[in-house]
């Protein structure tokens, strides 16, 4: 997103370049894998705030902006959703089971999908998420 306005590409997108996207993309700037919590807190989200969004608006512009693809959204078990500006890549994430901690890796077949099912039971296969679950480095540590 640095090379390019939040503006820039939401308009790219099809979406209006409003005060709330932009706060949003802000926020996820150098934080990935964030929850909405922590994105509400980062963009300074509630009454008064400057972005003017609510925290029913914040879910809103999530899901615009996953929808338009310039966010994504992982999901895992027993997290709530986190969100990333890393887009389009093919890439996969590791998770610590201790702390919670989630680093990006990139894929080493570069292409999607990455691993085809035995069996595709009709579907037109586009992508596999594939999420690594173990301990970091910090809790083996600390253990």
């Amino acid at each position: 997103m640095e090379q390019q306005t939040a503006g820039d590409l939401l308009r790219r997108a099809g979406l209006r370049s409003t005060t709330q996207r932009r706060a949003v993309l802000a926020a996820l700037q150098g934080h990935p894998h964030s929850t909405a919590a922590e994105i509400e807190a980062r963009a300074g989200i509630g009454r008064g705030s400057a972005s003017g969004l609510s925290r029913q608006g914040l879910y809103n512009v999530l899901e615009d902006l996953t929808r338009a693809e310039l966010i994504r959204c992982i999901e895992p078990a027993g997290s709530p959703a986190r969100y990333e500006l890393r887009v389009g890549d093919n890439h996969h994430h590791l998770v610590c089971r201790v702390c919670g901690r989630i680093e990006d890796v990139d894929c080493t077949v570069g292409r999607a999908p990455c691993l085809d099912p035995v069996e595709s039971k009709g579907f037109t296969v586009d992508e596999a998420e594939i999420t690594w679950w173990g301990v970091c480095a910090d809790c083996r540590g600390s253990a």
